[in-house]
């Protein structure tokens, strides 16, 4: 069964566009590692600087391995170093 990946981040007012940027010059990338499924891109719509990530992956094993690729040593501290608080994330299952 498909896992669903959610992650939270909250940005510095000002990297806000810089971290749009990023995300749409990595998007692709990130939709072609193995068990990708498919990576969006949502803004909270009322708190400025809250993104997430909802991304589609065909197991846990399939993100477990994407955390391994020289993409995400690349992608996740480029980003880390915009965040404004510390990012949640979820890993959750379409049951109905």
């Amino acid at each position: 069964m498909a896992i669903q990946r959610i992650v939270k981040m909250t940005f510095e007012l000002d990297r806000c566009d810089d971290f749009q940027q990023f995300f749409t010059e990595i998007k692709t990338q990130i939709e072609s590692q193995p068990g990708c499924e498919g990576v969006k891109l949502l803004k909270d719509y009322e708190e400025s600087g809250v993104f997430f990530t909802f991304s589609v992956w065909k197991d846990q094993d399939s993100i477990d391995a994407y955390r391994q690729t020289e993409l995400f040593g690349k992608v996740w501290p480029t980003v880390k170093e915009w965040f404004a608080d510390k990012p949640q994330a979820w890993s959750t299952q379409l049951i109905a």
